[in-house]
């Protein structure tokens, strides 16, 4: 047996002898798995995550190939185990590295299925990636017909956003402030709130453009630490 498989069945075995019932049933609600809702499918363990950072800490040398076969589990907290370690690996890796943990991300979306999975790794990986690199990736997947893409490239532009630049932010917003899906309103407005904390100015210009035709709930997130009789103004139509 190969020591890849030795290590896949060790860390499994761990994870899944970590499982809880009742927590695994309440993830199955909470991150709404039921015929037509957005994790349709989906298959949890019940693991809370402060274990499953533990063990991602006690198996840390693992070998990418590794990683990648529990990022293609039909569990969800091996998948979330699997991108909290290519996080771990992309901060300490070498370029290379950073770029083959890039292009395997890349690859794997499919299995990247639900707002905490992308939330956990979209701006370490592909943000920080990209930061000084070409941005055609993330317009890309700004316009995918995939949800958790679509999501994945708002995300990734907070990286760059604690690094106080915010073209891109409001780039990417421009494509999806139509969309149709709420965790894209969601996404997108908590990344305005975000350039706001940091340049409300700027975030203004840009909801004074467009906050009469963006969702309520993108508007709603974006204002959501403005003074309440301003937060009324811009629900009212009133800026």
């Amino acid at each position: 047996m190969s020591k890849k498989t030795n290590s896949l069945n060790e860390i499994q075995k761990s994870l899944r002898s970590s499982g809880d019932k009742k927590i695994a049933e309440h993830s199955q609600k909470f991150f709404k798995t039921a015929k037509g809702e957005y994790g349709e499918g989906d298959k949890f363990l019940g693991i809370r995550v402060p274990i499953i950072r533990k063990l991602t800490s006690k198996y840390k040398n693992i070998s990418l190939n590794t990683v990648k076969s529990l990022l293609q589990s039909k569990y969800h907290e091996e998948r979330l185990f699997a991108l909290i370690m290519l996080v771990e690996k992309f901060n300490k890796g070498s370029s290379e590295e950073k770029n083959k943990i890039f292009n395997l991300y890349l690859k794997n979306t499919k299995y990247i299925n639900n707002w905490d999975l992308v939330d956990c790794s979209a701006l370490y990986i592909v943000g920080r990636f990209i930061e000084d690199r070409d941005k055609k990736t993330i317009f890309d997947l700004a316009r995918s017909d995939n949800l958790w893409e679509r999501r994945i490239s708002i995300i990734s532009t907070f990286y760059i956003i604690k690094k106080n630049k915010f073209t891109l932010t409001f780039k990417i917003a421009e494509i999806l402030k139509n969309d149709k899906e709420d965790l894209i309103h969601k996404a997108v407005g908590w990344m305005l709130r975000e350039v706001g904390k940091r340049n409300l100015g700027k975030e203004k210009a840009f909801l004074k453009k467009y906050y009469k035709e963006i969702p309520r709930t993108m508007l709603r997130y974006a204002i959501e630490k403005f003074p309440n009789k301003e937060r009324k103004k811009y629900l009212r139509g009133e800026i």
